[in-house]
């Protein structure tokens, strides 16, 4: 099987209902952090916008945001929180025309295939549902971003931390390059660590799962000694660890972006302990992927899906989708991104460490 990226249809803005559609119309914000009334909020799809008789795109778009005219003619889609005083926000709550506003849902469907715009909830799928072409789809779509420049940002939670295959796969994934961006939060890379430097996670060993004498310490001693290191990287660079998924991120210079937990312990200076910061730095990283795949972790999945545009405008202009894949053990999990219209998403019902050394092996990358 071999990798077909789908060809993108821009909406035919000869059309009738485009030509005769009003410009869309703007209002400047009064202070910081607040949208005027009646502003647009923004989906996960393409939306165009009709600029003094010009239908434009917002090419870097996201859920539940504002759309910023700038004096350029650019439009920023922009958190609400983000919003300066004077930015000229899009207004207009329709979504067909009516309001200069235009969304496509089906621009990678073929002629005959879509139907009218519009957010349709689809059932979601089980653990009794065949995930083999998923899979066959998913190595072909990682090898077809690896061969052509992709950025592939994984989403991790910590269960890959405790399991010696599972970190051994992810480990192996980012030392082949098909891992260009890792968000997480402090337990995945404190146990991973704890994995590297002691061979236990929660102080079982991380392949017999056997609790280690005192193993509650580890963690909590890990913590404390990268905290005296100052680093990551100079903690892996102290104790010459070169095992597991951070030690191979900090080896092949792979961002990761660690968002803080009010239950945190420690936690490892990395650790971005203000919310609105780490959505940030989450959403640097999300600019410009091409594929995210969200593994156990259902907090970080919701929020990373609501960041991620079902669309990407390339350095050519051309438009390719994003694929978003959502893989959890417990089928409430992964339909959760459903349920709040991301229907760009791919869901596998299995557990996280089966499903990455599957990843692992059918991509021949298995230490």
């Amino acid at each position: 099987m071999s990798f077909e990226m789908p060809v993108y249809h821009h909406p035919d803005f000869t059309k009738e209902i485009f030509v005769n559609a009003p410009d869309a119309k703007y209002e400047a914000a009064e202070k910081d952090g607040v949208a005027p009334e009646q502003y647009h909020s923004t989906s996960m799809y393409p939306e165009y916008f009709k600029i003094d008789g010009e239908w434009r795109l917002a090419e870097e778009s996201r859920m539940d945001s504002c759309v910023v005219l700038r004096e350029d003619g650019r439009l920023d889609v922009v958190e609400a929180r983000n919003l300066k005083k004077g930015d000229r926000v899009i207004l207009g709550r329709t979504e067909k025309c009516e309001d200069g506003i235009y969304m496509h849902c089906h621009g990678f469907e073929e002629e005959g295939e879509a139907l009218d715009d519009q957010f349709v909830f689809r059932q979601g799928r089980s653990r009794e549902t065949s995930y083999a072409r998923d899979y066959d789809k998913l190595f072909d779509l990682l090898r077809y971003e690896k061969e052509h420049g992709g950025k592939v940002v994984w989403v991790m939670g910590p269960a890959f931390a405790f399991d010696a295959d599972a970190r051994a796969a992810m480990s192996s994934l980012i030392d082949a390059g098909y891992a260009q961006a890792l968000l997480a939060g402090n337990a995945l890379a404190t146990h991973d660590l704890e994995g590297a430097l002691l061979h236990t996670a929660l102080g079982q060993d991380i392949y017999t799962q056997k609790s280690q004498p005192n193993g509650h310490y580890n963690h909590l001693d890990v913590c404390n000694k990268v905290r005296r290191s100052g680093s990551i990287p100079q903690f892996i660079k102290d104790y010459d660890l070169n095992d597991g998924i951070i030690c191979s991120c900090v080896r092949n210079n792979v961002p990761i972006v660690l968002a803080g937990s009010i239950r945190d312990d420690g936690p490892l200076p990395e650790v971005i302990g203000d919310v609105y910061e780490a959505a940030n730095a989450m959403r640097e990283q999300v600019r410009g992927c091409t594929t995210v795949i969200c593994l156990a972790t259902m907090l970080h999945t919701i929020a990373t899906g609501n960041m991620t545009p079902s669309f990407r405008v390339l350095e050519d202009k051309t438009v390719r989708p994003v694929y978003l894949y959502t893989v959890d053990a417990d089928e409430f999990v992964v339909n959760k991104l459903l349920d709040r219209g991301s229907l760009s998403a791919t869901t596998i019902v299995t557990n996280v460490q089966d499903f990455i050394t599957l990843v692992a092996k059918g991509l021949g990358v298995m230490k």
